[in-house]
């Protein structure tokens, strides 16, 4: 019997429609520091001639690269505190649902800390594993299927199926609607990555960073190969192993799901981003 493969807790994705509902604007403020000392000595020693070289130009990478649009009216927008706004977040996700269902939503929505939870996995999503237990969504049903021949061992295209559903989902949810509910609640989303340990960091940028990601990831030609050198299973081509935990989760959706969901991505991306994403790439 073959083990189920978990080469990585199944974490969930930013296209996944549901999450991506909240965030707008907190522009962090710079204040001046002013320092001066002053004394009287009883004897001014006298000025010592030197020559100093021209300062450098100071080079200063934008604190923000992808500001989202009315954010100079964020701060004035009535929202629930951080740790009480799991109801009015679901309620907002609703309508984006097909037909406003709520039980769409209750189907793949984790209820609890919704706000931190989305925000602490797409800080990881990027990085080789994500914590299983801070996921907004519900996992994807089923076990990972594959397939064996000899001592060959492939990804089956049947485990694609799996994540029809989701796909459809995500294919139904709008942009535009989506973008707004982000835009609403993002005060929540940046309070949340400040207190992660980000207080000079623009979640926004994050969550660009991470749709970048997810849109380089590779489409692979053919069955996809796996090995399995302890119980858990990789894949067997090593560029394909050291991708990140959420580029392998379009990888174990299949090419043709990842395309639907990558084509919602760059709808979203193109809402909240400044400048063009990143080309694909090919393992």
């Amino acid at each position: 019997m073959i083990p189920e493969w978990k080469p990585i807790e199944d974490p969930p994705m930013i296209p996944k429609a549901l999450w991506i509902a909240a965030p707008i604007v907190l522009l962090a403020a710079g204040g001046g520091y002013y320092w001066y000392t002053h004394r009287e000595p009883e004897a001014a020693p006298p000025p010592v001639s030197q020559t100093l070289p021209p300062p450098k130009p100071a080079v200063t990478e934008p604190s923000i690269k992808n500001p989202l649009p009315g954010a100079e009216g964020a701060a004035d927008t009535a929202l629930p505190p951080l740790d009480a706004s799991d109801a009015a977040l679901r309620a907002a996700l609703v309508p984006l649902a097909p037909h406003g269902d709520v039980k769409t939503i209750d189907q793949y929505l984790v209820p609890e800390k919704l706000v931190r939870n989305f925000v602490v996995t797409i800080d990881n999503l990027p990085r080789s594993k994500t914590a299983a237990d801070r996921r907004p969504v519900k996992p994807t049903p089923g076990a990972t299927l594959v397939e064996t021949q000899g001592d060959e061992i492939t990804l089956s295209p049947q485990n694609y199926a799996r994540y029809t559903p989701f796909v459809t989902l995500v294919q139904s949810t709008d942009a535009k609607q989506l973008a707004s509910v982000y835009f609403h609640y993002y005060p929540l989303f940046q309070q949340s990555y400040e207190e992660l340990g980000y207080p000079d960091k623009y979640f926004n940028d994050r969550l660009v960073e991470v749709i970048d990601d997810f849109l380089a990831t590779p489409a692979p030609q053919g069955p996809v190969k796996l090995t399995q050198p302890r119980v858990f299973y990789e894949y067997a081509d090593p560029a394909l192993e050291r991708l990140s935990a959420g580029q392998k989760v379009l990888l174990r959706m299949g090419n043709a799901n990842a395309a639907q969901v990558k084509k919602k991505l760059r709808e979203l991306r193109a809402l909240i981003a400044k400048g063009p994403p990143p080309a694909e790439t090919s393992p």
